[in-house]
């Protein structure tokens, strides 16, 4: 006898066929955000490729010949990187010119890497408003992990703030009763890592007898520098991007002034500011490091410089190994390709932002050993370690362990 199959069985039939049609599961279904497609992810950068801050150029240009080398490897779940890069001169009006042409014209599904203080600055609002990820910015001003003000933004680098506070730590150990002169940049980048030096030294804030900021419209600052070995400093806190670090450097030797000279980060690249100093004027200068120095042959045998260096030679090979911001560029890259791995068929913005903020132990090739990225969801600062490194010779030395500079939540 024939019977009538029940509502409940044809019900459970029609949903196998579903799962069927889909993959085996309701979420293997695609999704997809203004920018993303079956074969192509559209990325938005904004770089100084001309103007006070040139010298960061090589990023985006580094980044470009990265997502080359992925796409000749078939892409990322088979689809294809679109990177829409454009120059904004470290000018913040035409940071937000550019930000709006990538978002509204080239219909990117989200902004990597705009570099500068001031630019991220001038656009944060506009691309939360939007809600559109303006991602791994390359600035390390501690505003750009307020996770709870600005949920669509993330840093990548170290803080400014944590730098300054190791600046402090170690002079504190190094030169207890030293008299600090302070030379930075007028802006979040300089007031930032001059508010974590303070926050640092405590009761010993005093020891700061003498502050200079400068305008990056300014052609020379020499006189910065001038001005705080007359006031008497034993401790130079250079808070300063390439061209102006490297005047610094030069100035003091210039000067035969030889305070504990320490450089933050953003202008310590061998290639575009040690060398330009002048080796010997830049002999014992004190910086922090994440990232593997390239040109440092102890790294030759390291795996991921290994293929750090293969990938300069074959996409790259103009490239100065001894320039820090090709290093940066190439980690830069690796993490969001990470991001992208991590978020598969999901391509969303609030996605993007979900799979950033669940960064676990993530190691680009680049990194200084003990280096691990690291985020969540109240965490917006993947990079949380130091390492305090001296120039000897013609390269930095790395010395002490890994200083942990925790800031998120």
């Amino acid at each position: 006898m024939i019977t009538r199959p029940s509502l409940r069985a044809l019900a459970l039939s029609t949903a196998a066929t579903a799962l069927l049609v889909t993959g085996g599961s309701a979420l293997a279904q695609k999704k997809y955000d203004t920018g993303a497609s079956d074969t192509e992810i559209k990325i938005g950068n904004i770089i100084p490729y001309s103007g006070p801050a040139s010298a960061y150029g090589i990023i985006g240009k580094m980044e470009e010949a990265y997502f080359k080398m992925i796409n000749d490897q078939g892409g990322i779940n088979g689809r294809k990187i679109t990177f829409i890069s454009y120059d904004d001169a470290y000018s913040p009006p035409k940071a937000v010119e550019q930000a709006r042409k990538l978002v509204e014209s080239d219909e990117v599904l989200f902004v990597f890497g705009p570099l500068g203080t001031p630019s991220n600055t001038a656009i944060q609002k506009y691309m939360n408003a939007k809600k559109v990820p303006q991602l791994f910015v390359a600035t390390g001003a501690t505003k750009f992990g307020d996770h709870k003000a600005f949920p669509w933004t993330m840093g990548w680098q170290p803080a400014y703030q944590s730098e300054g506070r190791i600046f402090a730590k170690y002079a504190l150990t190094e030169k207890p009763e030293g008299k600090i002169g302070v030379m930075y940049q007028n802006d979040d980048l300089g007031k930032d890592l001059l508010k974590g030096l303070k926050d640092g030294l405590g009761d010993k804030a005093s020891m700061v007898i003498a502050e200079e900021s400068y305008e990056v419209s300014e052609p020379t600052i020499e006189n910065h520098v001038v001005k705080l070995k007359a006031a008497g400093a034993d401790i130079f806190v250079s808070i300063s991007t390439p061209k102006f670090a490297a005047q610094a450097i030069k100035k003091a030797g210039e000067l035969g002034w030889k305070p504990m000279f320490f450089q933050s980060n953003v202008g310590s690249s061998v290639a575009s500011v040690m060398r330009p100093a002048g080796l010997d004027n830049s002999q014992g200068v004190l910086s922090l490091a994440y990232a593997k120095d390239a040109s440092d042959p102890q790294w030759d045998a390291d795996e991921g410089m290994k293929k750090y260096l293969d990938f300069l030679a074959k996409y790259a090979p103009t490239a100065n190994r001894a320039d820090s911001s090709a290093v940066y560029g190439y980690g830069q890259a690796q993490t969001v390709v990470q991001v992208l791995k991590q978020a598969g068929d999901n391509l969303t913005r609030e996605n993007i932002m979900k799979q950033a903020a669940a960064l676990k132990d993530f190691a680009p090739d680049t990194m200084l050993p003990g280096v691990k990225l690291n985020t969540s969801a109240t965490d917006f600062y993947p990079i949380e370690q130091l390492r305090m490194m001296r120039f000897t010779g013609e390269k930095w030395d790395v010395f002490g362990p890994p200083v942990d500079s925790h800031l998120g939540d």
